[in-house]
Parts: C-alpha cells; sequence; structure tokens
C-alpha cells in the first residue's frame, strides 16, 4: 500500500514564474506514471491558478497524493546572498540504499534525511550528507552535491547511486555545465564543492571536520 505523496517545492519569480517549471512537471508527471498516482492535470491546473495571484518571490510547495487530492502551499521566499556558504556534515548512521527504486522519486518518504539531519544539531551545520552502501555521496537532505574538481564541468553523483534526479541537477546536465561520477567524501575535502536545488540555486559549502 503506498502510503506517502509525491512533492515538488519551487520558486515564483514575479514577471518569470516559476523557475525551472517544465522539469518540474516533466518529474512530476514521470512520477505519477511510475507510481500510479492520479490526478497530474489536476495539480497543474491548480498550480496555474495558485500563481495567478502572487506578486513577490514565493517558495510553492506542492503536495500530490495517489487519489489525485492535491495541496499547494505558498510562502513569502528571500533568496540568499550570492556569498553565502554552508556548514556541511556527513551523516554517520543514516544511509541511502543505491537499489531503492523510490529514491529516484521526490516524495514525502523521509525517514532517512531526517534521521541523517538529526545527527547535527541547526547550529553545527546547515546541510548534512548521506552515504549509500557503498561509501559514495549520494546527496543532502534537501539538496543535490555538485564538485568543482576544475574539468569545466562540475561532478554530480549518477541517480544509480540513490540520490534524487533534482530538478536543478537535471538543467545542469542538460546545460552541459555538469556530469554525473562517482563522488567520495574525501572530494569533498580535496576540491571546491556546492548544495544546490531548484529552489535555493547554488550554494557554497564547507565540510565538517569528518566526527
Amino acid at each position: 500500500m503506498i502510503n506517502f505523496s509525491l512533492i515538488e517545492t519551487m520558486r515564483y519569480e514575479p514577471g518569470q514564474g516559476i523557475v525551472r517549471l517544465n522539469l518540474h512537471m516533466a518529474r512530476l508527471g514521470n512520477s505519477t506514471r511510475k507510481l500510479g498516482f492520479a490526478g497530474f492535470d489536476q495539480a497543474r491546473s491548480g498550480l496555474e491558478a495558485t500563481v495567478a495571484s502572487l506578486a513577490e518571490t514565493c517558495r510553492i510547495r506542492l503536495e500530490l497524493f495517489r487519489d489525485g487530492r492535491c495541496e499547494i502551499v505558498t510562502s513569502p521566499f528571500a533568496p540568499l546572498p550570492e556569498d553565502t556558504v554552508w556548514a556541511v556534515g556527513v551523516a554517520k548512521s543514516a544511509h541511502l540504499s543505491s537499489s531503492e527504486p523510490l529514491l529516484r522519486h521526490k516524495t514525502s518518504e523521509r525517514q532517512a534525511y531526517e534521521q541523517a539531519r538529526s545527527e547535527y544539531s541547526r547550529q553545527e551545520c546547515d546541510e548534512v550528507l548521506l552515504l549509500n552502501e557503498k561509501d559514495e555521496i549520494c546527496e543532502g537532505t534537501i539538496t543535490n552535491v555538485f564538485v568543482d574538481a576544475g574539468g569545466g564541468k562540475l561532478l554530480t553523483p549518477a541517480l544509480s547511486s540513490g540520490c534524487l534526479a533534482g530538478v536543478l541537477r537535471t538543467s545542469l546536465i542538460c546545460a552541459k555545465k555538469a556530469t554525473v561520477e562517482r563522488i567520495t567524501p574525501d572530494m569533498l575535502e580535496r576540491y571546491p564543492f556546492y548544495l544546490g536545488n531548484s529552489l535555493r540555486g547554488l550554494i557554497r559549502g564547507t565540510l565538517l571536520t569528518r566526527r
């Protein structure tokens, strides 16, 4: 029995609309087809009606349930300053499985991510990364990971590692600004790296001393 929902978290900009809307809808549509959810067309119509009344930069959270019910919540959003640097930890006890197909979809099934986040206080770090069973970096609790190893493109874990098909990640790969590669924790010590999602964009990271 499916007891989770599908989620899209997006940014609305006045005069521009929802940033990367087509990629968000492509991901949601793919998930509804593969996981047997109803209501994609109604969700998109509800989203269009919601943004018609927006007049400021907003965070939009769309949640679609298997029976087609859809909830859309908006809230004011202030983008992070361009020079923001996040302190980043690596989870020790929480892991992802590279063989779990549900990880390719953005859902409300977030136990592993919540466990990882609980390993560090909010005062210690801004984001926590999860490893898979091969000790490869998969993703953060709310972001994908991008490493600048100096080859002209950012490196990001493949979906086969167990990471989410993030919308920002997809857009960077399609624009040939990123390519998939196996990412290990030591690479985050040797090279500059970033965290990112479609709501916040790319954020420079700095790795905490591993415990």
